[in-house]
């Protein structure tokens, strides 16, 4: 602030202008300006002197007695803009900025802006929620203390471990029990919270279980596989609390025990015989859970989680089904053998190790990451085949195109007789493939002696018995009994042969 009253002694003392510029640290146009205006409102120094030095910037400038009023931004509407995604000081500031030009305001500059909204925070003791966006980040762990069960069959108590999972913005809360702490539950207990929720955040936080987290280091993460893939089918991002660094969970943590005391403890003394029957009782606690008042705010959870539901990003189509990964070596038969069950690969796999990923409709084959074969799962008795035709090598599927209709219009080119022959053979067994083979064997009998010879020997092997093989027609056709006459065919006569000493008919009328 210039000290006008100063400006006038050292002019009275006989200074320069730019000694009491030097002097007072001011412009030489505001030493100027000043001793100008003392002339005009006739105000000496002597006069000056007894005067303190409001009063004479007062006489000298009545216009700017006054500090510039500067309005005050709402920073309640700036700490609940700061918490949504993307909105950061300077948007608002520039926001701020904006209103105060349009109602003729002066704003304050951009430090002093964020100055006095350091300040709100600091008083409204908010600095939680500057750490958390909505939407942004679930936060999961299994609780310390567990549920009991009682076995209907021996009457012990089972344990039930409680997975919770937390939105950090709201503090809304979902939390079921299960028997185990395996992967099936783990992935279970996220696919029902985001069911619950009704939306997917963008960050999920978990703790380091060895369910989900392969090995988390300050160098690398490895995520667990079907885990990972549960990330990728939600559109969700996984980032692991870091390790020896409790800040990262501090939110899940507290929660969990909140948990634990608004539902455990309230269910201590109820017995319970089923899981079903405990988490229909967790499920009614944790909706009073969530709409509970806050002790030092107004509002709820469910209330906050109201606001935070809009920026969730949408669920997908599909639940996700947990899928178990299995390693396997494709046989010569071109297929693999996982839980008992065969399923094809392309043939060009043979020999090669694959990966399979295992739910309980599908089975999913894949090489060096690219997908070459799928299959719907099989169950029941063990052993069985699911071959796909394209999977098969050319000679392979060529035989598999063949069919009892087709074997049947092939026999009956050749003739009646080979025809009945096939149908005897497609009829032998009570599954009609079973009888393939040996219509094919006898598809290739006529390539090897001819299909008139093939008819005749049918015809001969159907005069010896109603049922016959396949082994009694190439029998026929190897000793050529099909060449021989049939007995039912009518006979030629017979020529007389010449002799020398044949004896005619009167030879022997001689006597008479």
């Amino acid at each position: 602030m210039v000290n006008h009253k100063e400006i006038l002694r050292l002019k009275s003392l006989g200074l320069t202008h730019r000694e009491i510029t030097d002097a007072t640290g001011c412009g030489r146009n505001t030493v100027t300006r000043t001793l100008a205006r003392a002339r005009e409102q006739k105000l000496s120094w002597p006069q000056a002197q007894s005067m303190s030095q409001q009063e004479v910037s007062q006489r000298l400038f009545p216009t700017e007695q006054k500090d510039p009023v500067y309005k005050m931004p709402d920073y309640e509407w700036v700490h609940r803009e700061m918490q949504k995604s993307g909105v950061t000081l300077s948007l608002l500031w520039v926001e701020y900025c904006e209103q105060c030009r349009q109602s003729g305001e002066l704003p304050y500059k951009s430090t002093q802006f964020n100055k006095y909204y350091a300040d709100y925070v600091h008083k409204a003791k908010a600095t939680m929620h500057l750490e958390h966006k909505p939407g942004e980040t679930m936060q999961v762990d299994w609780a310390g203390q567990t549920a009991a069960l009682v076995d209907t069959d021996t009457g012990e108590r089972l344990d039930a471990y409680l997975f919770v999972a937390v939105l950090p913005y709201s503090g809304y809360a979902y939390t079921e029990a299960f028997l185990d702490m395996k992967q099936e539950a783990w992935i279970t207990g996220h696919v029902n919270a985001y069911r619950y929720f009704g939306g997917v955040t963008r960050i999920l936080t978990p703790d380091n279980l060895k369910t989900g987290i392969v090995k988390n280091s300050r160098t690398e993460t490895v995520l667990n596989k079907s885990y990972q893939e549960m990330a990728e089918h939600y559109g969700t991002a996984i980032l692991p609390a870091r390790p020896r660094s409790p800040k990262d969970k501090a939110f899940v943590e507290g929660s969990v025990g909140v948990v634990s005391t608004w539902i455990l403890a309230a269910l201590r003394n109820r017995q319970f015989l089923s899981l079903m029957e405990l988490n229909e009782a967790i499920h009614e606690k944790l909706e009073t859970f969530n709409h509970k008042p806050f002790q030092k705010r107004e509002g709820s959870r469910a209330a906050c989680f109201a606001e935070e539901k809009l920026f969730l990003l949408p669920l997908p189509a599909m639940p996700f089904e947990l899928a178990v990964w299995k390693v396997a070596t494709v046989q010569y038969n071109y297929h693999i053998s996982v839980e008992r069950m065969n399923y094809s690969v392309p043939y060009e796999y043979i020999k090669q190790q694959v990966d399979v990923r295992l739910t309980r409709t599908t089975v999913e084959i894949f090489f060096a990451g690219t997908r070459i074969a799928s299959h719907l799962r099989l169950h029941g008795r063990p052993n069985q085949y699911s071959t796909a035709e394209d999977h098969m090598p050319p000679d392979h599927q060529a035989y598999l195109q063949w069919n009892g209709e087709r074997f049947i219009r092939w026999a009956e080119q050749i003739g009646q007789h080979t025809a009945a022959v096939v149908r005897l053979f497609l009829s032998a067994h009570k599954v009609e493939q079973q009888g393939y083979k040996s219509c094919m064997a006898l598809l290739k009998l006529a390539d090897r002696y001819s299909a008139q010879r093939l008819e005749s020997a049918c015809r001969k092997a159907l005069s010896y018995t109603a049922s016959p093989s396949l082994k009694s027609v190439q029998s026929i056709l190897k000793s050529g009994q099909d060449k021989l006459l049939d007995e039912d065919a009518p006979a030629k006569p017979e020529e007389p042969k010449a002799h020398k000493f044949t004896r005619g008919a009167g030879y022997y009328k001689r006597g008479e």
